[in-house]
């Protein structure tokens, strides 16, 4: 509920202060317009309804900014929070005047709305040094709105596509509404050259009485003073709280690259890694909505409170298992162990829902290895711009086989590739998509030859091994490097096979447990009994001429491996 108050009661103010530049943009054609355009924008919030509105708006707004500053433990946070909070905290202090003499003084006074001609009057040749407050704290309110719109906005699937027109936009806005400003300004000292139209406007807009102006003025002061005190109190509140925690309430939190952290009961692990300058991912900057700062824990059990409401949603929505928790709403209330799931940059994409094991878990999958045969003397006789043309034809083929097949690409090594098969499907529909797989690599092959046929001095020859087993699955790497990959003695075995095809002189060799599982029959091709290095029981393998000797897939869903391999 606090976070949808916050975010509704910031709209309303974005919508008055949009307005605010939609008017000043109009400067760009003439006063009059200026003043006709408040008149009407006026109608709505100087009602009694908008008034309730955008003070209200104003209001929860700024208590909910003081709680928000009382939450936090820290007050280390990245560049973009840190300019929020302190323009958020700057409008109200430079905004004072500005409210108090124009919307309170004609109220108190009577003075009629839309009357941009004395203001400019007034900011232009009166008091210059308002005209540029006034315009800093609209720019101030603008930069404000459009980081925290930001932080709200970049979690939406569609927000890359539309994120270079909203900037268009956030730059648009504002950068007419000061040239509107400046030109309205401009017209109006033109103006001001006839003592005729001073006098009229003096009439029409009378100054205040020197009493008046003085209470008016004391009124601000105070004001000011209020916003101050309210600001310094949660800060000193925050300081008395701190010593009177650190007295009684220190607890450990251990990373996996080593360092311990004591922290004080309450201050959640996000706040915890910003302490200790260790870089952790968070999009939504701590506001518990992108996901992106999620968590492995361990430690007991009465140590970790339980995901609040809108925290378990988030975690259900994304697929994390019941040991992820988010960074920035984990408060321990004792010692415990974590582990951020995410790299550093993760971005707003890598919020969205993602299988669970990618954090790691072990699966029954199918690993391929495949490899060209006698590259490395085809490469001595191309020139480098011909072999990385060659290479991104063939691993774009091979790519596609893998995808169509309902594979995915592990990586390209070299020459090589190596893919996974049955991550999300299970082991035997892995075992068909990696034979289907295979059978369409091998066929387009045969086509890259065909097309490529004076360019290689012999044809290109694969050579691919197959296995299935157990792996531990996950996202593994560093920084950028990061990608989905398998580990363990299975995908051990696979890269073995593909190397004995040199060995036995043919293009494809599988184990007997992807015969098994894929359910096909290949009394016809050679078996073998072969060592595995680390392996006490002989492996079975079948070898074949090619991939393209294999039969056709018998179980459910076989044929439609291989419409899409050939697809």
């Amino acid at each position: 509920m606090i976070r949808r108050l916050r975010l509704a009661s910031g709209l309303v103010m974005f919508a008055y202060v949009t307005t605010h530049f939609v008017n000043h943009s109009l400067g760009l054609v003439s006063v009059q317009v200026m003043d006709e355009a408040l008149r009407q924008i006026y109608q709505y919030w100087a009602s009694p309804l908008g008034g309730v509105f955008l003070y209200g708006a104003f209001a929860i707004h700024y208590f909910l900014a003081l709680w928000a500053l009382w939450l936090r433990r820290s007050l280390k946070m990245p560049f973009a929070e840190a300019a929020q909070l302190v323009l958020g905290f700057s409008i109200p202090f430079l905004l004072t005047a500005h409210v108090l003499q124009t919307r309170v003084a004609d109220t108190f006074y009577g003075a009629d709305y839309g009357y941009y001609s004395s203001l400019l009057y007034s900011y232009f040749i009166t008091s210059p040094l308002h005209g540029v407050q006034q315009l800093a704290v609209l720019v101030i309110a603008w930069m404000h709105a459009v980081i925290g719109l930001r932080f709200w906005l970049r979690l939406k699937p569609w927000y890359e596509r539309w994120q270079p027109l909203l900037f268009a936009l956030a730059l648009l806005l504002p950068t007419c509404a000061i040239l509107g400003f400046f030109e309205a300004g401009r017209q109006v000292m033109t103006l001001a050259e006839d003592p005729a139209w001073v006098a009229q406007l003096a009439e029409v807009h009378p100054r205040a009485a020197p009493a008046d102006a003085a209470f008016i003025d004391n009124m601000v002061v105070w004001v000011r003073y209020g916003f101050l005190a309210a600001l310094l109190a949660v800060l000193v509140a925050r300081s008395a709280r701190w010593y009177w925690q650190r007295r009684r309430c220190v607890i450990l939190l251990t990373y996996p690259s080593g360092p311990v952290m004591e922290i004080l009961r309450g201050v959640s692990v996000l706040a915890a890694s910003r302490l200790a300058d260790i870089p952790h991912a968070s999009v939504c900057g701590g506001r518990g909505r992108c996901s992106t700062c999620r968590i492995k824990v361990e430690g007991a059990k009465d140590t970790i409170p339980a995901p609040a409401p809108e925290e378990a949603r988030l975690l259900h929505r994304v697929g994390a298992a019941p040991d992820v928790r988010l960074a920035c709403q984990l408060r321990p209330q004792g010692d415990l162990r974590v582990a951020p799931l995410l790299p550093p940059g993760a971005q707003a994409r890598d919020a969205l829902r993602r299988p669970g094991y990618l954090h790691g878990a072990e699966r029954e999958v199918a690993i391929l290895f495949g490899d060209l045969r006698a590259f490395t003397q085809l490469s001595e006789k191309k020139l480098p711009y011909d072999l990385v043309f060659l290479l991104n034809r063939y691993f774009a083929e091979m790519g596609h086989a893998v995808e169509a097949a309902g594979g995915r690409i592990d990586k390209f090594i070299g020459d090589g590739v190596m893919a996974l098969f049955g991550l999300d499907s299970g082991a035997e529909a892995g075992c068909r998509e990696a034979l289907a797989a295979a059978k369409d690599m091998a066929e387009r092959i045969q086509s890259l030859n065909r097309a490529l046929i004076h360019d290689l001095p012999e044809p290109l020859r694969i050579g691919i091994g197959i296995h299935t087993g157990p792996a531990i699955v996950g996202e593994m790497g560093y920084g950028t490097a990061v990608s989905v990959t398998a580990v363990g003695d299975a995908v051990n075995t696979a890269s073995r096979l593909e190397s004995l095809t040199k060995t036995y002189g043919c293009g494809l060799v599988i184990s007997e447990a992807v015969v098994r599982r894929a359910g096909i029959e290949v009394d016809a091709a050679p078996r073998h009994e072969i060592e595995i290095r680390g392996r006490v029981e002989r492996l079975v393998v079948r070898t074949f001429a090619s991939a393209r000797d294999l039969p056709a897939l018998q179980r459910t869903g076989a044929k439609k491996v291989e419409r899409a391999a050939a697809g």
